[in-house]
């Protein structure tokens, strides 16, 4: 899902959520198709979901993408209903090197910065996970309105962190949205690959978890 945040399965949870308000069991695979649709809708409009109000729209959206998968037990459930069993499905949590990484970054001096093709509830999800208070601040994509690889939603980022382009670093799980948005932006991309590795531009550093980040940035910069 991302590089510092993860999600557990919320297909599992999104079943056992809609059975109290159902009064039924969907079934794994329906509950599966409900989860994709709403995936599909969420990439496809999370730019809508840029302040409160919007955001509220864009989860009620996304439910409802989700009823046509569910078959004839949800076609008449009220939207709120099928809005609450997804936020229920959704469990955000910070991978196991996220913190450790943040902190040796922050104690060798380091501005962070969190740049994400997210809605405007990242800023949530990184305090309910603990990472807020390690990091200066976070851009989502629904907030500036340019989602990477648009070089545009690296400015506000380096002006949080004080530093010009040459002097910045983008670490990031996509070659597509992160190394390439960074290159645009003529910041220095790293690549985490958390499974296997896709194939990154020569020259861009690949690593298997963020555990090896604050060694590889100390050792290129004085």
């Amino acid at each position: 899902m991302g590089t510092l945040l993860h999600f557990e399965d919320p297909a599992p949870r999104l079943r056992a959520a809609l059975r109290p308000r159902l009064g039924l069991d969907v079934g794994s695979s329906l509950a599966d198709a409900a989860i994709r649709a709403e995936i599909a809708c969420y990439k496809a409009h999370l730019h809508e979901g840029r302040d409160p109000a919007s955001l509220a729209v864009l989860r009620e959206r996304c439910a409802e993408a989700m009823r046509p998968s569910l078959g004839p037990a949800a076609a008449h459930v009220p939207a709120a209903v099928l809005t609450a069993a997804l936020m229920e499905a959704i469990v955000i949590e910070a991978y196991p090197d996220s913190a450790p990484a943040l902190r040796a970054l922050r104690a060798a001096g380091l501005a962070l910065v969190v740049v994400s093709n997210w809605d405007v509830s990242l800023h949530e999800r990184l305090a309910e996970t603990g990472l807020a208070e390690l990091v200066d601040g976070a851009v989502t994509s629904a907030e500036v309105g340019a989602a990477k690889p648009d070089p545009v939603i690296f400015a506000p980022a380096l002006v949080l962190a004080g530093v010009g382009a040459g002097e910045a670093w983008h670490v990031g799980d996509s070659v597509a949205a992160d190394v390439e948005g960074a290159l645009a932006a003529g910041i220095r991309p790293v690549l985490v690959a958390r499974g296997a590795a896709p194939l990154a531009p020569p020259g861009v550093p690949v690593l298997a978890s963020l555990d090896g980040l604050p060694d590889l940035i100390a050792s290129h910069d004085p």
